[in-house]
């Protein structure tokens, strides 16, 4: 249920708002969602453009807001009605060297 919601997110190119519950910093997160897809952890992720919310790492200039967050610690999630406009810099489509079996992406 989550993965389709949030395919038809980065489909549309809809901001998202969820809770993730982070063993560091659980809260609401709002992002512009990129891709869905496995990491080199074999964890099903969200790859996403973090704009605001509860975050254990904070970015900067030398760090550009990119966060994976693991589908099954997303709860509460919900499709906003602003859109984005990828892409964002640094986006890989194919998911390059991080990522593989892409199940959805922008």
């Amino acid at each position: 249920m989550i993965q389709n919601t949030l395919c038809s997110a980065i489909a549309s190119h809809n901001l998202v708002r969820f809770y993730y519950a982070s063993e560091k910093s659980p809260g609401i997160r709002i992002v512009e969602p990129y891709m869905i897809a496995y990491n080199q952890r074999n964890n099903l992720i969200l790859s996403a453009w973090f704009l605001e919310g509860a975050s254990a790492s904070k970015s900067g200039a030398e760090r550009p807001p990119w966060r994976e967050y693991m589908l099954d610690k997303i709860s509460s999630l919900s499709i906003l009605e602003q859109t984005f406009a990828p892409p964002r810099p640094g986006y890989v489509p194919d998911g390059g060297k991080i990522f593989r079996n892409v199940q959805c992406a922008v």
